[in-house]
C-alpha cells in the first residue's frame, strides 16, 4: 500500500489527498557552506536551510519542500510513473503547501483543534478502508519510510483544514424548499417508481487546474492516469498519489454511494454513462479533470420524507463543492504570499 500522498505528500495527490487519487520516502537537501576552522587549515560542508515561501506570518522552509518532493519522486519511481521537470514539480508542490498553510492559519485563529479520540477514529477508518487493522497499517507506514507519528500529524492537519472548510462553506450555501422541489420533479420525470432511488458507488481521481498547471497540462495528466489504469495499475494507489480531491484521495478516491443531483452535471452525466467496472475518459468540470470508475449500482427504497432530506443534502453537497473552490481562490488572493523559489 502506498500511503504517502494523502498522508504525507498530498501534493499528490500533484496531490497526494496529485494526485492521482484525483487525490497521495524522504530526502534531505543541503546547501554547501564553506566554513573556516579556527586554524584556517580545513573546510567543511554544513547543511543550511532557507525560506522558499512566506505566507502571512508563517514560512515554508526549503527542507519541508524537499521532503514533500522527495516523497512524490520516490512514489513515482516505485510505481513507474512520470513526473514533470523538477522546477515545475517544486512549483506545484509549493502551491499546495501554501494553500495548506493559509487554511491551517485560519484554523489556529479560530482556535480549532482535533482531539486524540477523533484522530484515532479517523486513523482506524483509513486502516479499515485499506483492509488493515491498526497494527498492519503501522507496519505499512513504516515500510513506506514514514513513522506512525508523522502520519497522525498529517491526518490531524487534514482534519483541521476540513473543519475550517466546513465552517466557512456552511455559511455561504443555502438550499431552499423550491430547490428541493425542482430536483424531485426532475427525478419524477426520469422514473415512474418514486419509492426507489438509483444509487451509484463510484470513485474518482481529480486533476485540478492551478497557477502552475494549465488546461492542457491537467488534461494530459488525467489522460496519463487513465492510461495507467488501462494497463492494470491499482486505482486506489493512483488516487492516493495523484488526486487533488483531498477528502476522497485519502480513501483511494472512494466517493461512496452517490444519488442523482449529488454531483455536478458534467460528472453525473459521465458517471451515468458508464457500465459497472468501466473507467471514463477524462471528464472536465469546473474543478478540473476527473477520471471516474463506476464500481456498482443499486436501487434503494426510500420514503417521501427521507427522499426529500436526501435531495436537500445532495444539493447542499454539490453547491458546497463549488463554493469551496471559490473560497479557496479568495483566501489565496487575500493572503500575503512571497514565493522565493
Amino acid at each position: 500500500m502506498k500511503t504517502r500522498n494523502t498522508l504525507l505528500a498530498q501534493a499528490r495527490k500533484v496531490s497526494a489527498t496529485g494526485v492521482m487519487a484525483l487525490c497521495i520516502g524522504a530526502g534531505a537537501f543541503v546547501v554547501p557552506l564553506v566554513s573556516q576552522a579556527q586554524d584556517y587549515t580545513s573546510t567543511q560542508r554544513q547543511p543550511i536551510d532557507g525560506v522558499v515561501a512566506v505566507v502571512n506570518d508563517g514560512v515554508i522552509m526549503r527542507s519541508e519542500l524537499n521532503d514533500r518532493v522527495a516523497q512524490i519522486e520516490q512514489q513515482a519511481q516505485a510505481q513507474g510513473g512520470s513526473l514533470p521537470p523538477r522546477s515545475a514539480l517544486e512549483a506545484q508542490v509549493l502551491e499546495r503547501m501554501v494553500m495548506d498553510e493559509i487554511q491551517l492559519q485560519l484554523a489556529r485563529r479560530a482556535n480549532l483543534s482535533i482531539d486524540d479520540t477523533e484522530l484515532n477514529r479517523q486513523l482506524r477508518s483509513i486502516a479499515e478502508s485499506n483492509n488493515m487493522n491498526l497494527e498492519q497499517f503501522a507496519d505499512a507506514v513504516e515500510a513506506d519510510g514514514m513513522t506512525l507519528a508523522e502520519v497522525r500529524e498529517e491526518i490531524r492537519r487534514e482534519m483541521l483544514m476540513r473543519q475550517v472548510q466546513q465552517r466557512q462553506i456552511s455559511q455561504r450555501v443555502t438550499v431552499s424548499d423550491r430547490d428541493v422541489e425542482r430536483v424531485l420533479e426532475q427525478q419524477m420525470n426520469q422514473s415512474s417508481d418514486q419509492s426507489f432511488v438509483e444509487e451509484t458507488r463510484a470513485r474518482h481521481i481529480l486533476i485540478e487546474l492551478n497557477p502552475t498547471r494549465n488546461e492542457e497540462q491537467a488534461r494530459t495528466r488525467a489522460q496519463e492516469v487513465r492510461q495507467r489504469l488501462q494497463q492494470g495499475a491499482d486505482f486506489a494507489s493512483l488516487a492516493r498519489e495523484y488526486s487533488d480531491d483531498r477528502g476522497s484521495a485519502l480513501n483511494g478516491g472512494e466517493l461512496g454511494w452517490v444519488r442523482p443531483g449529488q454531483t455536478v452535471p458534467a460528472f453525473e452525466d459521465a458517471m451515468q454513462s458508464l457500465s459497472e467496472g468501466q473507467v471514463s475518459e477524462p471528464v472536465r468540470s469546473q474543478f478540473g479533470y476527473h477520471v471516474i470508475e463506476v464500481e456498482e449500482r443499486r436501487r434503494q427504497n426510500v420514503t417521501d420524507e427521507s427522499r426529500r432530506e436526501q435531495v436537500r443534502q445532495a444539493i447542499f453537497q454539490r453547491r458546497a463543492n463549488e463554493e469551496l473552490q471559490t473560497w479557496q481562490q479568495e483566501i489565496r488572493a487575500e493572503a500575503f504570499v512571497d514565493v522565493r523559489l
